[in-house]
């Protein structure tokens, strides 16, 4: 029997169907920016693809699949034999392949290789976030393994392939391989140094055995694990393969699956090795040392995956506000509305604009660029991050009750936003890094000091906020107490720098008066009702094909 009480009207139409990395103005000006000449065609047309790709109903289909269905532990098979498998729904596999298929393993080797691999990041993570986390380590291991060559050449070429191959087999019989990383044990946590899995050597040169846990494993079904471990000569970095070159499987006893509270598409496991085969990475008693090139690329993972989020949430609510009428007009032009989507439009452009620019500093390799990554990664990880959060808490509230249902997807996004702030060190553990840079790199201060520079003059707020920024860095009482305040605002400035030298006027006008001219509120949504809001939105509506 047909419902005639009413008829449904004024609800508004899903965003699909269109090209998340066009769509994307402050993204496609980055790639376009950091990209010479003569590589940019093929980058575009790569992104392009790949962004209508991430927007069509397929994609968006496969990632509310993932969620829908998370992965299942199977520890034995039906006769009782151990096999620690874990079982994923056919669109994790889908979304995954796709990805691996757009080169988003594949930054080490190629022209403009990390830009382009960032920017692929953060247009089809916005698809699921889930299946980033193989993706990120898996690019992630390519610096560490190159502490040995002839692990490198053994196994690099099957980390940055094209093909994805699901299964545990032994890596020479496979195309494409996955890595996953386990640091983190019970006991220790972030403080590494505490592990107590041993490794004990054998005859053959740089083969061990382990035993002990990881805490936390993401990723388990991956081909090849970077772990620590304390072997004779101290804290040291392993190849763990879950398949032996005689096609056995290596001890790799998954103990349980996380029951997280977001990226429920992803495993994140407790594994325990007992006897476990490993080849070492590096010189005994430098695991950190080794592995920590893996976790400055993994953190450049969190800004960028914090950046597709927020753009993400971003573009619903505006697309949310172009179409739904109240009070008599359009959401979108209604000044406090417009006010709130502004203000979530240039937290979510400035996390953009800083994250590519960390790519492209990957991609030019200079000393000075790499003195000016170890600050900015830290602090960058440590801010944008923190901002993922309440940004996509509001893009929610401006879908009011609909935003609230799991049918929206903005639910998912919220219970996603808090992850890249903990993954990879969380905010006291950044703040910490920065405070290292600080005190025993003076190159990276300098760096960043240059890289902020050259906006000064540009703007009278930003270079009054290098000043103070300045004041602040003279004095080392109570460093430690104050370091988050620090990073913060070391943040903010670059954010602030970059924006000046290459947004436009009303969105870096828009940045400096609030996040660095204090003329702003504690909540989203208190912009200076002067400037010039109705552009800013404009600028970041995603427009469908």
């Amino acid at each position: 029997m047909a419902a005639t009480t009413h008829t449904v009207t004024n609800q508004v139409p899903p965003l699909v169907g269109y090209d998340v990395y066009t769509a994307d103005r402050a993204l496609s000006e980055a790639v376009e920016r950091h990209i010479e000449p003569g590589v940019l065609p093929g980058a575009q047309e790569e992104l392009g693809a790949l962004g209508r790709a991430a927007g069509s109903a397929q994609a968006q289909e496969w990632g509310a699949q993932a969620n829908e269905h998370p992965p299942v532990l199977r520890t034995h098979d039906r006769y009782g034999n151990r096999i620690d498998e874990v079982e994923f729904h056919p669109s994790w596999h889908r979304l995954l392949g796709h990805a691996v298929a757009a080169g988003l393993t594949d930054a080490w080797g190629r022209p403009a290789g990390h830009v382009r691999r960032a920017a692929g990041f953060l247009v089809w993570t916005q698809a699921e976030a889930g299946h980033g986390c193989p993706l990120s380590m898996t690019h992630a291991a390519v610096p560490a393994l190159r502490t040995d060559p002839v692990l490198a050449a053994e196994w690099e070429p099957k980390l940055t392939s094209y093909v994805y191959e699901e299964g545990l087999r032994p890596a020479p019989e496979k195309a494409g391989v996955l890595f996953g990383m386990g640091m983190t044990e019970k006991q220790g946590g972030t403080d590494v140094r505490s592990n107590t899995t041993r490794a004990e050597p054998l005859s053959g040169e740089g083969e061990y055995l382990l035993t002990g846990h990881k805490w936390f494993c993401s990723a388990p079904m991956s081909d090849g694990f970077l772990v620590l471990a304390q072997a004779p000569g101290g804290l040291t970095c392993f190849l763990v393969p879950r398949a032996l070159p005689d096609g056995t499987r290596n001890v790799f006893a998954i103990q349980r699956l996380k029951d997280k509270l977001g990226n429920k598409s992803n495993a994140s496991s407790e594994v325990e090795f007992d006897g476990t085969w490993a080849r070492r990475v590096g010189e005994e008693g430098r695991g950190v040392r080794t592995i920590i090139e893996m976790v400055a690329a993994t953190r450049l993972d969190c800004v960028v995956g914090s950046a597709a989020l927020m753009r993400q949430a971003v573009a619903q609510a505006i697309h949310h506000a172009t179409y739904r009428s109240a009070f008599g007009g359009l959401l979108i032009d209604k000044p406090l509305m417009r006010n709130v989507l502004a203000d979530l439009a240039l937290e979510s452009e400035a996390a953009t604009v800083l994250a590519m620019r960390l790519a492209s500093a990957y991609d030019t390799d200079t000393e000075e660029e790499r003195a000016f990554l170890r600050i900015a990664v830290p602090a960058a990880k440590y801010w944008v991050t923190k901002r993922c959060t309440p940004v996509v808490g509001e893009a929610l509230e401006c879908l009011g009750g609909n935003g609230y249902v799991e049918e929206s997807g903005m639910p998912r996004l919220l219970r996603e936003a808090p992850l890249n702030s903990i993954w990879e060190g969380s905010g006291n553990v950044q703040a910490l890094d920065v405070l290292r840079a600080l005190q025993r790199e003076p190159q990276a201060l300098d760096a960043f000091l240059r890289e902020v520079g050259k906006a000064r003059g540009a703007d009278h707020r930003l270079d009054a906020a290098i000043k103070d920024l300045l004041t602040e860095l003279a004095g080392l009482e109570g460093i430690e107490a104050r370091a988050r305040r620090l990073v913060e605002r070391m943040a903010l400035v670059l954010q602030g720098s970059l924006l000046v030298r290459w947004a436009p006027p009303e969105v870096s006008d828009a940045f400096c008066a609030s996040r660095l001219g204090r003329d702003w509120g504690t909540a989203f949504g208190t912009l200076p009702h002067s400037l010039d809001l109705a552009s800013v939105v404009a600028r970041a509506r995603p427009v469908a094909e």
